[in-house]
């Protein structure tokens, strides 16, 4: 090998660009270092100049690091001043490779002593394999390297040397520059073949991906073409057979029934500007389908639709009587709603709350009143409800939105005065978002409801002729500002009696046409009903007890079929066999008159009872013990009664009592069960007084009621339930609060004969009564 040639001349920085030798290359120079350059390069090195590229082109003054160290001797073949700023279009042909071996600034110009490197050669087969290999592949990849020179695509086709070949296909190859430079730094011809060859395939297989891109976007484009052919060939051919209209006359249709129908002006309005954006829309878009979905909504929706009540309050009368037993409050309340709507002609519908235990008949009255007045129904079930959207509705950005459940309804009721059921109001629940119970606030205030919102429907909707009744188990789950929009009836626990009466005429008739039974093929009779009632339910409503009969139709169709009998008549061993033993039984009064233990009435979910309370003492330490998992009312229910006696123990012979030497003990029986209310404490203090004492409680007579430090009796709830409870354990005497004498009236004529009814205002006037003589 020869030795080394090193050459000293100006260098030009380039930026991105890479000059191969043997081609010609064209390149703007502005940079004043690198006028420099060609100035000092014409004038004293024969047009000689050294190109180089920067490793990084942002730098504008490039030192000895911020350059590849391989680079090109160049010729300058071509100089052209194209601006006042001094910028030169150089054309430049490509000599030979360098390595610049350092960089120093010399009159105004970079200088470098560069070694010239010379090709290295290897092994001759393997070179004409690379020849053909990389001709080949440069074949197949021209079309996508349209820049290449005319004159290069010549000398390649004529034949050139594989350095050449190279160096030539390196210059237009579309690759990054680290590529390039690598192709460029190469001296051993082979492997600078393999690198090129290696380049092109890879740039082949991007140029196919692109390729195969390209044409599923083109088959997409012509599919869409195809299918927008194929529709309106489609639609021609309806056209002519008069099957059906295209958009244009789906619009006119729309536009017909706005125009016919008596649609508010601002609902028309509406509808026409959204059709206005349909007609601009291509027919296949996602958008168009959202818009026409929205027109669908707000056509279907009623606007003036109106049924015409039934005005014959008797008639209304007899369906309710029909339908249901009981109930009579809120019988009259509709009754009492419809005859002021007849006399003025423009009454708001109220908002109903029926609120009662389950299984009582809420949501059945509804029915009823729907029927009765000749009006559709429809209901929301509103428990679990947790997102305002859902009585609001979703606003049209988002994907899926839809109205909320009132616009629903209203749609399925195809009319504007419906009776509309808010099923389990207090069952809504808040969560982060939003609180559905403030929704229900606009919906539910007649003040407001003539212009609710919808999110989807966007327009004032009028609700003012809607029948609302919403049902409820617990007002307490209804916020206030809610309850106080809502005309709250109580619908009590049924009586005995009266369930008796609801199977009689409605259950035993209902199931036997379930089973396809006819009415002499089960016999029932009234004693058998009320041991179903008294000792298979415990329960406010009817729901389980209509299980009950529905188990025993089953069983009775069962014995027909299997048995080959006519009829089952229902007697107390078939019930039992049947039905199972009996689950419940009622607490039955005292045996006799007991010291220390009183009977109390109570009121439970399943309707009313009697609770008998025992109260013991002995010699102790003062020590106050309680016992039969009573709540902190009770609790402090019996600490209020024995405080009353201790403070007045001369009052009532007590004086010679040493309580702080008594231990107390006060016990409800079925300690399984959680006990709690404010109505024990005139039962504690007569137990504890009994006790004290030594003189007995009557067996016959039942208590209820509050007291205070003072003696005075307080009113209770449920006086209803638990008069019928006390009545079916065979109590003739109750006692309770003289505030609760307006309530009497609300106890059943048949229960209420059979009692005496003691009204009580002070504690001495319950000892009167319920201590034996």
């Amino acid at each position: 090998m020869s030795e080394s040639t090193l050459l000293t001349l100006p260098v030009v920085c380039t930026r991105g660009m890479i000059v191969f030798p043997g081609n010609r290359l064209s390149l703007d120079v502005g940079r004043p270092l690198s006028l420099k350059a060609l100035e000092l390069s014409s004038r004293d090195f024969d047009n000689n100049i050294l190109f180089v590229s920067q490793i990084n082109p942002i730098v504008d003054d490039p030192k000895y690091d911020d350059v590849y160290h391989v680079g090109t001797l160049c010729k300058i073949e071509k100089k052209i001043r194209r601006d006042s700023a001094g910028t030169i279009k150089l054309t430049v042909t490509g000599e030979k490779r360098v390595y610049l071996q350092d960089f120093k600034i010399e009159e105004g110009s970079i200088f470098s002593t560069a070694e010239v490197l010379e090709d290295i050669y290897g092994d001759s087969n393997e070179e004409v394999a690379l020849v053909r290999k990389t001709t080949a592949y440069f074949e197949q990849a021209r079309r996508h390297m349209p820049h290449i020179p005319a004159e290069s695509l010549t000398l390649l086709s004529n034949g050139t040397s594989a350095s050449l070949l190279a160096d030539t296909i390196g210059q237009y190859l579309p690759i990054d520059l680290d590529r390039k430079q690598k192709i460029l730094e190469e001296r051993d011809i082979n492997k600078r073949l393999f690198l090129v060859a290696s380049s092109i395939e890879s740039e082949k297989m991007i140029n196919q991906l692109e390729d195969t891109i390209n044409r599923k976007v083109k088959e997409s484009i012509d599919e869409n073409q195809k299918e927008y052919y194929l529709r309106e060939k489609l639609r021609a051919i309806k056209d002519e057979l008069g099957d059906t209209v295209d958009k244009g006359d789906d619009a006119e249709q729309i536009r017909k029934e706005l125009a016919k129908n008596p649609y508010p002006q601002y609902i028309k309005d509406k509808v026409e500007e959204e059709l206005r954006r349909f007609e601009a829309m291509p027919p296949a878009s996602s958008e168009a389908n959202v818009v026409r979905t929205y027109i669908d909504w707000v056509m279907k929706t009623p606007w003036y639709q109106e049924t015409k009540d039934q005005e014959d309050i008797s008639k209304i009368e007899a369906i309710l009587e029909e339908d249901h037993f009981g109930l009579e409050k809120v019988k009259e309340r509709i009754v009492e709603h419809l005859a002021v709507k007849q006399m003025t002609q423009s009454l708001k519908a109220p908002i109903i709350c029926l609120a009662g235990p389950p299984g009582v008949g809420k949501t059945s009255i509804a029915k009823s009143i729907a029927r009765a007045l000749d009006r559709k129904f429809v209901k929301a079930s509103l428990g679990g409800v947790r997102d305002e959207a859902e009585v609001r509705g979703h606003r049209r950005t988002y994907l899926g939105s839809m109205p909320g459940r009132i616009i629903q309804g209203m749609k399925k009721a195809g009319v504007v005065n419906p009776v509309f059921l808010l099923d389990e109001i207090d069952k809504m629940a808040s969560d982060y978002k939003g609180d559905p119970t403030s929704a229900m606030l606009e919906v539910l205030d007649p003040e407001q409801n003539s212009q609710f919102s919808d999110n989807y429907i966007e327009e004032p909707y009028d609700l003012s002729k809607v029948l609302f009744i919403a049902t409820a188990n617990d007002l307490g789950g209804i916020p206030g500002p809610l309850r106080d929009r809502l005309e709250i009836i109580e619908v009590s626990s049924y009586t005995e009696q009266e369930k008796l009466m609801i199977v009689k005429e409605h259950l035993i008739k209902k199931q036997l046409e379930a089973h396809s039974l006819k009415p002499e093929q089960m016999i029932l009779s009234d004693d058998i009903i009320m041991e179903i009632i008294q000792h298979y339910t415990r329960e406010a409503g009817v729901r389980e007890l209509e299980r009950y009969i529905a188990k025993l139709c089953r069983k009775t169709v069962l014995a027909i079929l299997k048995d080959k009998v006519d009829s089952v008549t229902i007697d107390k061993d078939k019930l039992v066999e049947f039905l199972g033993k009996a689950p419940f039984d009622h607490t039955k009064k005292l045996p006799r008159p007991q010291v220390g233990v009183v009977t109390g009435m109570a009121y439970t979910q399943f309707g009313g009872d009697i609770l008998p309370i025992e109260v013991n003492h002995f010699d102790g330490t003062g020590k106050f013990i309680i016992t039969g998992q009573l709540g902190d009312v009770m609790k402090e229910s019996a600490s209020i009664a024995l405080d009353y006696l201790k403070a007045n123990k001369e009052k009532y012979g007590l004086d010679d009592k040493a309580f702080d030497k008594q231990d107390i003990h006060i016990h409800v029986p079925e300690g399984a069960i959680k006990k709690d209310g404010p109505s024990a404490g005139v039962t504690l203090t007569t137990a504890i007084y009994s006790a004290f004492t030594n003189k007995p409680v009557r067996d016959d007579v039942a208590m209820t009621g509050e007291i205070t430090l003072r003696g005075n009796v307080l009113p209770i709830g449920g006086l209803k339930e638990k008069s019928i409870s006390a009545h079916r354990s065979g109590i003739r005497k109750i006692i309770i609060p003289k505030e609760n004498e307006k309530d009497i009236e609300d106890i059943p004529e048949s229960v209420r004969s059979d009692l005496e009814i003691v009204l009580a205002d002070h504690i001495d006037t319950v000892l009167e009564h319920a201590i034996v003589k």
